[in-house]
């Protein structure tokens, strides 16, 4: 089941939301350093995430799946500077999963967050990204670690959905024409409500990449689109080829 937008939205309005939303966006950015002049697009719930883009982005986009609902985005207060007249203007759409409302060929960078996990068909869900991606667009991919501590919080959006490991999330890209390009770990704070561990967010962070990777909250997979057949080398068994070809014996006229 799909967690109601109302949900989301009131884990990020919350004390352990922000500090999520702020490891996040600082792992994001180092995948994505250089926006300016992109058109971006999110999926699932990615709009606490896409704040960090509205200085540099050509467009940015936000896609609500169906089940999970959808809310107004920005909120009053967030400007934007591509043509966002009144500021409140709408960025958000409700869709349905395999059915996105976006050209082809379009979109620079899809970020997936609150996405893969909860979607009832996932390869149709790759298979849209795939198209409205442009042909040097990149996918981003953050999912909750099957084996991570947040997967087991149900009182956060990590908690619910069907988690993955690493290498599913490549096998999910591999079928669907995704090439990968890099993986990372991140969110390695507890999932507690302390306020000491929230306060050693950045800590924990810097300690678990370098030292427990297994404890990460969430994956980041990094994909882009696969343009081509990919070449097939072939299982690398020998075939044993007989010389001598024997031919029929020709009948005889009578």
């Amino acid at each position: 089941m799909y967690r109601s937008v109302y949900d989301l939205r009131s884990f990020y309005s919350g004390k352990v939301g922000r500090v999520v939303r702020r490891v996040l966006q600082e792992r994001i950015r180092g995948f994505w350093p250089e926006t300016r002049g992109l058109r971006i697009m999110g999926c699932g719930y990615a709009t606490p995430y896409l704040r960090a883009f509205m200085e540099d982005a050509e467009r940015i986009i936000g896609l609500m799946p169906a089940g999970q609902g959808a809310h107004h985005w920005p909120m009053p207060g967030i400007k934007a500077h591509y043509n966002a007249t009144p500021p409140e203007r709408n960025l958000v759409a409700l869709t349905e999963e395999a059915e996105l409302p976006i050209e082809t060929n379009s979109i620079d960078r899809a970020l997936l967050i609150h996405d893969l996990e909860f979607s009832e068909r996932p390869d149709a869900n790759l298979d849209e990204i795939w198209r409205v991606l442009k042909s040097n667009g990149r996918l981003l991919i953050i999912a909750p670690n099957r084996r991570g501590l947040w997967a087991r919080a149900e009182w956060s959006p990590f908690g619910h959905g069907a988690p993955y490991t690493a290498s599913q999330l490549h096998h999910h890209l591999r079928d669907n024409r995704f090439i990968h390009e890099r993986t990372e770990e991140a969110l390695f704070m507890p999932p507690v409500k302390f306020s000491l561990f929230l306060q050693s967010a950045k800590v924990f962070e810097r300690i678990g990449q370098n030292y427990m990777p297994f404890a990460a909250g969430v994956h980041m997979v990094e994909a882009t689109k696969q343009l081509y057949a990919r070449a097939d080398h072939g299982s690398g068994a020998r075939v044993t080829v007989r010389r001598r070809v024997f031919a029929p014996k020709p009948i005889p006229q009578v």
